[in-house]
């Protein structure tokens, strides 16, 4: 049987070979009809303009490995896929092909961009889901979906529908995040805040009455043009004069008032700020609780607009230049401070993001945020590692209102219409004929899109035929687990768990398990302007999937970061192939055996790796129920590497090969394929492919080791003695190797070694003499009593009380090492005797720095320590 598996472990050709055995045989697929215990997860849906990297590795051979493991216990399990039509990124691919051409999705019209959209899609859309599978990972793809196929679709518009009528959705003026190289709007959670180097600029605003001036600090002196107000913290001493006064401002001429409000930062600049609500956040909310006017200078496309005066139509960047020189021309800029703060990017293009007015389209976050709030607090949703919970609430507890709006062609239309004759405002499910007003049939829809994230928080129900009462709805739903990322928590799980509750009365998923960032080896974030980035299908193609799985799960902590180093996969490649070898050794001496239900007899051996075997089902299966799948792989690799591999394939030897009867042999064979049959099992969640690959060439397998019932720990099995004198044998065996390792001694050697101890160790260690014989390299060896005379001219070690002597004369030369110790002994008297000469002369003692001279002393004590041990080991050789 050995003879079916390759000599040497290859992945490639295997691992795509299997995956197309599993999907054939449909392995994967949930079947909603089956009675019993159900899992189930969706995928965050990637992407479909993505490529496969690290973090998606990472999140789904974590979800994968869960799946797998449910599967094998019995669960009907459901994981399933889907891609997320991703608004903004597919519309910048597909426009970027446009520009090549000399042309603008405008030039085309909206009808014909979007079949040039979805014709993209259909074309390279499936190419992060063909790596996934790459990957291996074991989703149902016959239930595979897409944001914008017609079931969400339609979720999405009875949701947008419902919100409306419960006045959670509107429309209106309002300060927000806008894009302007994307053109478009943004959420919060869309702007990444990067620390950026920058200047503050103190800027003279005079009194009106033209009695002196104040000084401003501020980074964005562009935005000036649109100061309403100078605000002033109403407890600052030195301002509280100044509350109600007037200023010119500067280089517009225009006159605005000092308001006092506790927003301003008394340590921040001068302590006076300039307010301007068309361009900041904060400035908006204290316009708001001030009555001041809105003044909007920098314009969609980033363009400095009519209300810039002489500025306008400067890009803004250059307007700032502009109105840096134009101050300090008329005496009014007072300095320039570096000062490095935070600025928000857009997170799909990374250019700096204008705080804008605009009609937008919001959802009320507050009403539906408290029972998304509630379920946390009562622990129907649970986030491992705990830690994350206090993340999630405090966002919950502050959140703003949604801007679910966005102005892209790509995406659900927003199901609003309105009347052009009578200016009626119709939403509706079903797009409208006629205005159910004044009846007019000219309507016009709203152009614009809804957030990408809009749909993917309808994700768990929509995909299982929401709003429709479906058979996975009642079966799947809600979920069991959902597995992300910590920095998607605000962009999706907590948007999930909102509309969860409000749509089916039941948040979406039980618990959340979060996980860190793959980093490279730095501990550097990998990006694509570092070039620190690693291709998993790169990684695949050297090392294979199974590989690279291990690596990453094994090399993190619960939820926090992790950083990759390639060495590490190559470290799990020469796992795999221990696990391949052993196997193979497996099969050859298992030709003709026929497993029975029992052994009898079996040996020290057999009775420790079978307890041992017991002792990690029940390990490994007790971190995947805490989700602590690091600690999981690494219970996993210790076994199979050390103690399987390394200990009990050498122990069974003898019996294997027929040396102490058929019996013995039977009852080894039996173990050694109880054993390796269950770890394969175990082994499977992580490494599906090589499993798979093995499990098969045993004797008596069944279809396919992804429908394997998991292994259970057999209370009979445990033996406590057995590891006990296991671990006096295995203790004594690494004294000995040690020693022969320390001496050089060749493995094929045999040396004597004489062993003093007391009953019950000397009992122990006469039965099972075999083992220290064979693992030792012993070619003749004594137990004796611990009072017994002990071997002269022997090295001595001690292992769990047992009193270990080797004779010199079998481990090396004793003439030869006479001279070796001689020779290392008169050099060392020599360095004696250099450091103290050095020591004695008085110039060297005064004269050279302290740190030297003690250096010296600390030389002379260590050679003074060596000479000892030298002549105390030359004694044993007379």
């Amino acid at each position: 049987m050995g003879a079916n598996l390759e000599k040497v472990y290859n992945p490639r050709g295997m691992e795509e070979t299997w995956y197309d055995y599993w999907v054939k045989g449909n392995y994967f697929h949930a079947d909603n009809t089956k009675e019993g215990p159900s899992f189930s997860m969706v995928i965050p849906p990637p992407n479909v303009t993505g490529q496969l990297h690290m973090g998606h590795a990472l999140d789904n051979t974590l979800q994968d490995i869960i799946t797998r493991w449910r599967r094998m216990q019995g669960y009907n399990t459901l994981w399933l896929p889907g891609t997320d039509h991703a608004g903004i990124a597919t519309q910048i691919k597909v426009e970027e092909q446009l520009r090549k051409k000399g042309l603008t999705r405008h030039d085309l019209g909206r009808d014909a961009f979007l079949e040039l959209v979805w014709e993209w899609k259909e074309k390279y859309g499936n190419r992060i889901t063909n790596q996934l599978k790459r990957l291996g990972t074991s989703c149902d793809w016959q239930r595979e979906r897409f944001t914008l196929d017609e079931g969400c679709s339609k979720a999405v518009r009875e949701v947008f529908v419902s919100l409306y009528e419960k006045g959670l959705i509107y429309r209106g003026q309002y300060l927000i995040n806008w894009c302007v190289d994307c053109n478009t709007a943004l959420s919060d959670v869309e702007v990444e805040h990067e620390d950026t180097p920058g200047k503050l600029y103190y800027i003279r605003y005079p009194f009106s009455d033209g009695e002196g001036y104040i000084t401003v600090a501020t980074t964005r002196p562009e935005t000036m043009l649109g100061d309403t107000a100078v605000a002033v913290n109403p407890d600052d001493e030195r301002y509280q004069d100044l509350v109600g006064r007037t200023l010119r401002l500067p280089l517009t001429g225009r006159s605005i008032p000092v308001i006092a409000d506790s927003f301003v930062s008394v340590e921040f600049g001068t302590g006076l700020v300039k307010v301007t609500p068309a361009h900041d956040p904060n400035d908006y909310a204290m316009g708001e609780r001030h009555a001041l006017p809105r003044i909007q200078v920098i314009g969609e496309d980033g363009l400095m607009t009519a209300e810039a005066g002489k500025y306008a139509g400067l890009d803004r960047n250059e307007c700032r230049k502009r109105v840096v020189a134009d101050l300090k021309e008329c005496g009014l800029l007072e300095k320039v401070e570096e000062h490095s703060h935070a600025v928000g990017h857009c997170y799909r293009c990374g250019s700096v993001v204008e705080p804008l007015i605009s009609k937008q389209w919001f959802v009320k976050m507050g009403p539906l945020a408290k029972p998304a709030i509630d379920v946390v607090l009562e622990g129907r949703v649970k986030f491992v590692p705990e830690r994350f919970t206090k993340l999630y609430l405090n966002w919950m507890e502050n959140i703003r209102d949604w801007c679910i709006s966005r102005q892209l062609w790509w995406g659900h239309r927003i199901p609003v219409w309105y009347c052009d004759d009578c200016g009626e405002t119709i939403v509706s499910k079903e797009d409208p004929t006629r205005c159910p007003k004044c009846q007019s049939q000219d309507l016009t829809q709203d152009p614009d899109v809804l957030d990408t994230w809009f749909s993917s928080a309808l994700w768990p129900f929509s995909t299982m035929g929401w709003p429709e009462q479906t058979k996975d709805l009642d079966l799947f739903y809600p979920t069991s687990l959902l597995v992300t990322g910590f920095d998607i928590i605000f962009f999706w799980v907590a948007r999930m768990i909102v509309m969860g509750i409000e749509f089916t009365g039941e948040p979406p998923f039980s618990e959340v398990l979060i996980h860190g960032l793959v980093r490279d080896s730095e501990g550097r974030k990998m990006s694509k302007s570092l070039g620190n980035g690693v291709d998993p299908l790169e990684v695949i193609d050297e090392y294979g999937a199974d590989a690279l799985r291990f690596t990453l799960v094994k090399g993190g902590a619960l939820g926090n970061d992790m950083r990759y180093y390639p060495e590490q996969v190559e470290a799990s490649r020469n796992f795999a192939n221990k696990v391949w070898n052993a196997t193979r050794f497996a099969l050859m001496n298992l030709e003709g055996f026929k497993p029975k239900n029992d052994v009898a007899n079996c040996s020290l051996a057999d009775r420790w790796i079978l307890s041992r075997y017991q002792g990690t089902v029940a390990r490994v299966t007790e971190y995947l129920d805490s989700f602590d799948l690091a600690e999981a792989s690494r219970t996993l690799y210790e076994f199979i590497w050390n103690e399987l591999c390394d200990w009990y394939v050498e122990m069974s030897k003898a019996y294997l090969y027929g040396h102490l009867g058929d019996e013995a042999k039977y009852t080894a064979q039996w173990v050694l394929w109880t054993v390796l049959d269950g770890t394969l099992r175990l082994l499977h969640p992580f490494m599906p492919f090589i499993t798979e690959e093995l499990w098969h060439a045993l004797p008596s397998t069944g279809e396919t080791i992804v429908l394997a019932p998991w292994p259970v720990p057999q209370e009979d099995l445990y033996d406590q003695d057995a590891e006990m004198d296991m671990a006096l044998i295995m203790d004594v065996v690494r004294s000995i190797r040690n020693v022969r390792s320390e001496k050089q001694v060749t493995p094929g050697r045999k040396i004597k070694a004489v062993l003093h101890a007391d009953d019950p160790q000397q009992t122990i260690l006469q039965r099972n003499r075999l083992y220290l014989e064979s693992l030792a390299g012993l070619g003749e060896l004594e137990i004796l009593k611990t009072n017994t005379k002990k071997p002269e001219q022997a090295i001595f070690a001690v292992a769990s009380g047992v009193e270990i002597y080797l004779p010199l004369a079998g481990l090396l030369d004793l003439e030869e090492e006479r001279k070796r110790l001689q020779g290392e002994l008169k050099d060392c008297e020599n360095e004696i005797k250099r450091c103290q000469t050095k020591l004695e002369n008085e110039g060297f003692v005064k004269k050279a720095p302290p740190a030297v001279v003690e250096k010296e002393r600390a030389k002379l004590a260590e050679y003074l320590e060596q000479k000892a041990k030298l002549e105390e080991t030359l004694k044993t050789l007379v």
